[in-house]
């Protein structure tokens, strides 16, 4: 229970540090601000709470606020959505004795694999709890990297980010895709914080990568459905891949990465010599 509530009180502290007085378009009152970030009288003036109020919420005492005063403490903050509902999951965990279990393992339905070799031309990951890596094509291998080649508890996208050299030398952009997998770890530990497998990964990360560990503790949450990555190819060179998540009907938990280049531009050029390239380097089905 206390370790819930410290998790709560430091994101507040973090968000309201964050936080933008005249964005928030609160009067000038002539003090000099001696930190960055909002102070607490603001953000409960903002919610309409007392000071008192959102001072104990802060402090991890054990306050159960209402879903209407969330949402006015997460617009107070100027929180994002994936903020908002970060925020939603500690608070919910402020009254509840949560005991850690495991999930079962996931599996990938033999027609998933099929849409995988169908698309065949352009790089496609299958993501699933904790960014998993449950399956990929073979322009996926060629791309990344063969998560295959690694024993199945260890297929983990954050995990390769930080722990693998290779991917620190494929991203020209590294610390800020990094940063995204712990912003998006970050979120899905609170959404389901008993998973002993997501508290796994997070304590291996934080022990072996001071990075990991400094980014975490800085304890922001986004969850990001597309976006870019530059890549530094060790076959075919320098490219820009765009990607877009699709997620699955019935199964929320499991997500479609696919990538592309823009058309007629030099990244699509080099994204179809490694799709030659591919041909013979990396045969084989999609998955075993």
């Amino acid at each position: 229970m206390a370790e819930k509530n410290t998790e709560l009180a430091d994101f507040l502290r973090r968000a309201r540090s964050q936080g933008d007085a005249s964005r928030a378009g609160l009067p000038a009152d002539g003090r000099v601000r001696r930190v960055p970030g909002l102070r607490r009288e603001e953000v409960a003036f903002l919610a309409g709470v007392s000071t008192d109020y959102y001072a104990r919420l802060e402090q991890g005492r054990r306050i159960v606020p209402s879903s209407s005063v969330v949402d006015a403490i997460g617009r107070a903050l100027g929180l994002d959505q994936a903020g908002r509902a970060h925020l939603a999951d500690l608070i919910g965990l402020s009254t509840a004795s949560v005991q850690p279990r495991t999930r079962p393992v996931q599996r990938v339905r033999p027609g998933l694999y099929q849409l995988l070799d169908a698309l065949g031309g352009v790089p496609v990951l299958v993501l699933g709890r904790r960014a998993d890596v449950l399956a990929q094509n073979r322009m996926g291998r060629a791309l990344f990297t063969d998560f295959e080649r690694f024993p199945a508890p260890r297929r983990n996208y954050a995990r390769w980010m930080f722990l693998d050299d290779g991917a620190r030398s494929l991203f020209v952009d590294w610390e800020e895709q990094a940063r995204a997998a712990v912003e998006n770890l970050r979120l899905e530990a609170g959404n389901d914080p008993a998973d002993r497998a997501t508290a796994a990964l997070i304590a291996e990360l934080r022990e072996a990568s001071a990075e990991f560990g400094d980014w975490w503790a800085e304890h922001r949450v986004y969850q990001r459905t597309y976006g870019s990555k530059r890549l530094r190819h060790p076959v075919v060179g320098d490219l820009t891949v765009e990607y877009e998540t699709l997620a699955l009907p019935g199964d929320p938990d499991t997500m479609l990465y696919v990538y592309s280049a823009e058309p007629g531009s030099p990244s699509q050029r080099v994204l179809s010599l490694l799709a030659s390239w591919s041909l013979t380097a990396t045969p084989g089905p999609a998955a075993s």
